[in-house]
């Protein structure tokens, strides 16, 4: 009888995970797969108008082409020093934020955590043109007061653009994280706190002692995430390029890249170069995850 029930149940659950497995092979699994798949083989053509062409098994051709484009090793360069700088300050805003939200002498918290978010809310694409105009050199109403203590910048040059990127990611992302690192402080057991207060552990160093190492989970996760995302750069970059924001590059970033890439008909090249994409991001946001769960472990 028990045996008959586990086998009933063990099939309400496939039906039910049957739609998502299904949408996950095919949207996901099944282009990964593919995409491995051609970054092994080259297309040779012949002749300069329409000749024919013939596929071949390149083995790690493709990929070694890939680490030998300027461009592509540059973008990557470019996003992992944007990554180094961005999500660090990102996440200490974040978490600054949710710890003040948190605080017992907080008012209007409702009010706050909704206008910290709502940036998350606005589309990338619309905050990139709103940013774009408040950047330009000459109606931003940032250059004038940097002006005055000799910092003269255009936002928009090649030598900013990544300052300004930084920015906008900053601005629209930081809500999210602090919505997920508060949510981490409302679940610390209240008699911790309590027991902490007594002990006369207030204010900052309730925080630093009590507060950050209970949602060190949350942080982790917020940092795996910004690294994850930080790798998929495009939106911010793309629209500016698109704009044609003179400091702006049409492969600013790896995807970027590869995209463009695969518009001029190689796209084989570009297969390997997401892949190798891939591939460094597993490795930093996996690599990361386990230095902090050994961290963890030991302490």
């Amino acid at each position: 009888m028990t045996a008959g029930r586990s086998r009933r149940s063990a099939r309400y659950a496939a039906g039910f995970l049957a739609p998502f497995g299904i949408l996950f092979t095919a949207m996901m699994l099944a282009p990964i797969g593919y995409a491995i798949y051609q970054s092994f083989f080259q297309v040779r053509r012949q002749g300069l108008f329409g000749g024919g062409q013939t596929t071949h098994f390149a083995g790690f051709g493709n990929f070694s082409r890939a680490l030998q484009d300027g461009d592509f090793m540059a973008s990557l360069g470019r996003v992992a020093l944007l990554g180094v700088v961005q999500v660090p300050v990102m996440l200490g805003l974040a978490l600054g934020l949710a710890l003040l939200l948190d605080s017992r002498s907080a008012r209007l918290r409702k009010m706050f955590r909704l206008t910290f978010f709502l940036p998350y809310a606005l589309p990338g694409a619309i905050a990139v043109v709103m940013w774009s105009f408040l950047l330009v050199k000459n109606l931003s109403p940032f250059t004038g007061p940097l002006a005055a203590i000799g910092i003269h910048a255009d936002f928009l040059s090649a030598d900013w653009i990544p300052v300004s990127i930084g920015n906008m990611i900053t601005w629209g992302w930081t809500g999210y994280n602090m919505l997920i690192i508060y949510s981490a402080l409302q679940a610390v057991p209240g008699e911790v706190l309590e027991a902490a207060t007594l002990d006369n552990c207030t204010g900052w160093r309730l925080a630093w002692y009590v507060k950050i190492p209970m949602v060190w989970p949350a942080l982790v996760l917020t940092t795996v995430f910004s690294v994850i995302g930080t790798a998929q750069l495009y939106t911010e970059p793309a629209v500016l390029a698109a704009a044609r924001i003179p400091g702006a590059s049409t492969k600013f970033s790896p995807i970027m890249n590869t995209t463009l890439t695969a518009s001029q008909a190689d796209p084989n090249l570009a297969a390997a170069e997401s892949v190798l994409l891939a591939l460094v991001t597993l490795v930093l946001s996996f690599g990361f995850l386990k230095f902090t769960q050994r961290r963890m472990a030991d302490a």
